[in-house]
């Protein structure tokens, strides 16, 4: 047993990060924070290791801690800090169960909600945990609406308002810079706090992914005048820095072994666990409006699939949907219109988008190859539309590669027009890759392609076997869906 004295109430945390597992240890790694000047965290893992408490930052009158922690891969496994015990689900060579979420907030107004309604789902989430534990959770990006960081300096609020070709001429201060860092630190600080999911980020160890509502909507897909202007700069640089420190765990200097990309251009990370990989490629931090990964994404993403043991699941969490409606027709009908339009850089954002579409095919050759030449099943999870949805590629020698959409868990559900306009396109069609259809289905038990209601999913493997199932808000549990 490895013990660090300390006596700090926390302010915030702990926050548990997977780091993969092997029969014998789980690796994860627990974020902490308090006030400066307070002891660092005590740490205890019974029957396992923990490192000393590193502190990763110091700002705003708090300091964030790591440690990283081997827990015995067993039954009954915990971690305690300040003395509160917290068990985890540390054996995954058995029957397993994960949970994915995405879509934490809402564009606007996201903080003046009543935490009654707005955390339903994180609170539904919990029980389910109580009743049976879950070993891993995921987060498919959105994590935090930060689209309000605009607000926190009467500067960066002007820049938004000015014409595009207006941006650039905003300078970006310290003192902008700073009202910046204090809003995203705040608004993780509170998202932490909110009960249900604090408790569920104390016992499941997690793994993010973002996307661009945690740096702001549309990030990496404007036009340069917009994206390349200082301001827009400034707010990723500050986006980046928190996104690494609460949903990595992590600052520049100590980034986790899960990342193939050292130089953290990419941080598309590779979790390695008995009979499952966890990839999830980063699809924000490199993006233009003409890609969506540069050369650091894409070698990482290689990377994260060749480390993957032949024969063993993977779990890939694209931040948007792999296996879509085909879009591309939506932005064939926007070029009649002159200017900039309000739903432009949504559609940019897609892997559907015309712009993007040798990196899409790129992406789905990659994984049919995994899921064909070597013989490891592939299952794509994903957030960012607001709605619940599924769907299948058909590969070579008969393998289908499944596509499972859970949005959001806390964002309101969108307009019925959208799902049933999204819906329309999905007859349409689409083959990216010559001879693999593509086909969008209902969820189990569900009419219609998509579903409005605020969601989360849940997979499961019972003796060998994978499923999956959604749980609604206003319909109960789906049937579950069979993977393999």
């Amino acid at each position: 047993m490895d013990v660090y004295d300390g006596t700090a109430e926390l302010a915030a945390g702990p926050l548990l990060f997977a780091r993969g597992a092997d029969e014998a240890v789980c690796r994860t790694a627990v974020v902490c924070v308090t006030r400066s000047g307070d002891p660092a965290p005590r740490i205890v893992v019974p029957d396992g290791k923990a490192t000393a408490p590193l502190r990763l930052a110091t700002l705003f009158e708090h300091d964030v801690w790591r440690a990283d922690l081997s827990l015995p891969a067993r039954a009954g496994a915990s971690y305690e800090v300040n003395g509160r015990l917290h068990p985890v689900v540390t054996r995954f060579e058995c029957d397993t169960a994960l949970a994915f979420v995405s879509c934490n907030g809402q564009e606007n107004g996201d903080e003046a909600r009543s935490h009654e309604d707005r955390d339903v789902m994180w609170r539904r989430l919990w029980s389910e945990h109580q009743r049976q534990p879950f070993a891993l959770l995921l987060h498919g990006g959105d994590q935090l609406y930060a689209d309000e960081a605009s607000s926190a300096h009467p500067e960066v609020a002007r820049w938004a308002e000015l014409a595009l070709d207006e941006r650039p001429s905003v300078v970006w201060t310290d003192e902008m810079e700073e009202a910046v860092r204090f809003y995203f630190f705040r608004r993780y600080l509170d998202l932490l706090r909110q009960p249900a999911a604090a408790s569920l980020f104390a016992h499941v160890p997690s793994l993010m992914i973002w996307d661009d509502h945690d740096i702001f909507d549309g990030w990496g897909s404007h036009p340069p005048a917009l994206q390349e202007s200082p301001v827009a700069l400034g707010l990723f640089k500050a986006a980046r820095e928190m996104f690494l420190l609460f949903q990595l765990g992590a600052n520049e200097a100590h980034l986790p072994s899960i990342c193939p990309d050292r130089s953290g251009q990419s941080f598309t990370q590779a979790a390695h666990f008995p009979g499952l990989s966890v990839i999830l490629p980063d699809l924000r931090s490199e993006r233009r409006p003409d890609r969506v990964m540069g050369e650091a994404g894409w070698s990482a993403f290689d990377a994260a699939l060749a480390q993957a043991p032949e024969g063993a699941r993977r779990v890939v969490v694209s931040s948007v949907p792999a296996l879509g409606p085909r879009l591309s027709v939506v932005e064939a009908l926007l070029d009649f219109y002159p200017g900039q339009q309000q739903y432009e850089d949504d559609l940019r954002d897609q892997w559907q988008s015309r712009a993007h579409r040798a990196e899409w095919r790129r992406f789905l050759a990659a994984l049919e190859g995994e899921a064909v030449c070597r013989r490891s099943p592939v299952t794509i999870v994903s957030g960012e539309i607001h709605l619940a949805t599924r769907g299948t590629m058909e590969c070579r020698e008969g393998v289908l590669i499944h596509q499972l959409v859970a949005s959001g868990i806390t964002h309101p559900k969108p307009p019925r027009a959208l799902g049933l306009g999204l819906g329309l396109l999905s007859r349409l069609g689409e083959s990216p890759l010559k001879g693999r259809k593509i086909r969008l289905r209902p969820l189990p038990g569900q009419n219609a392609v998509y579903t409005a209601d605020r969601n989360y999913l849940v997979l499961t493997r019972d003796e060998g076997r994978w499923h999956a199932a959604w749980e609604l808000e206003e319909r109960g549990r789906t049937p579950a869906l069979a993977l393999d």
